[in-house]
């Protein structure tokens, strides 16, 4: 498996640091969020090196989100979660703070007071359009 000696995530896939884990594969390793944000929010990361959406393969990102699809459906029998967020930060822009790919699964429930930074709103339909020309192209 590709490491880092530094990264705090590798260390916990190599068992040198300790975790909850709650489920595990041959690509991946889920576990406990030390900070959660809310009751039972887990952390999947793959068990090869990838610094960030950026650089991870699509296997490994394929198998990330398997795995955290598989635990977001077990969320609602074992937590009694009301609904899931699935989030990636990728970059400190986005709040990435530890630089291993994850995937965050947070279960949510009905008035629970987790709100996230960013608020939706409407925007405006032309650069939204024009965005996604650009995205396209």
């Amino acid at each position: 498996m590709a490491q880092q000696p530094d990264c705090l995530f590798c260390k916990i896939v190599a068992g040198e640091i300790p975790a909850i884990v709650v489920a595990e594969d041959e690509r991946t390793i889920a576990f406990m969020d030390i900070n959660p944000a809310t009751r039972g929010h887990a952390l999947v990361v793959p068990r090869d090196h990838a610094r960030d959406l950026f650089d991870i393969g699509a296997e490994d990102l394929a198998a990330c989100f398997a795995a955290a699809q598989r635990l977001a459906q077990s969320m609602p029998a074992k937590l009694g979660a009301d609904g899931v967020n699935i989030l990636n930060s990728c970059k400190p822009a986005a709040w990435q703070t530890v630089f291993h790919f994850h995937v965050h699964v947070i279960p949510r429930y009905d008035g629970d007071p987790l709100r996230l930074p960013w608020i939706p709103t409407p925007g405006d339909g032309d650069e939204i359009a024009a965005a996604g020309n650009e995205l396209r192209s």
